[in-house]
């Protein structure tokens, strides 16, 4: 948060996620991704109109469907939406929607609520779950 002649300006910050699908089917993988955009954008009392982007990354076993589509069906329209593949590493977690979402906004970095959902919470225990203040 910036201050210009003693008014507050917003500022672009990212929004970070994860969730884990139980099955490679198209209706899981959309339910996942739209839970875990629902779930930031109720965190952190957030609308579409706050939105810049969404980015999602995908790991290899889950083919049945694009997450971006999931949030298509929540009725989120305008906002610019890209899925990508995350690379495959060794040991990774399996079965697994990351997310990014940048937004609009007049908090810090330290305000924002990062959410991890399902088996992903083992990416971030450190937040996972936790309200901030």
């Amino acid at each position: 948060m910036t201050k210009e002649k003693g008014e507050l300006r917003s500022m672009v910050r990212a929004l970070r996620g994860a969730i884990t699908a139980e099955k490679n089917e198209r209706e899981e993988i959309l339910s996942a991704a739209a839970e875990l955009v629902g779930e930031l954008m109720r965190a952190n009392s957030i609308s579409a109109e706050d939105m810049i982007d969404i980015i999602f990354t995908v790991t290899g076993d889950l083919t049945a469907a694009f997450p971006a589509a999931g949030v298509r069906a929540m009725g989120i329209s305008s906002v610019p939406l890209l899925d990508m593949a995350a690379p495959d590493i060794d040991g990774a977690l399996k079965m697994c929607i990351r997310v990014m979402i940048h937004i609009n906004t007049d908090k810090s970095n330290s305000e924002l609520c990062h959410r991890y959902l399902k088996g992903a919470a083992v990416l971030r225990p450190d937040i996972s779950g936790k309200e901030r203040a």
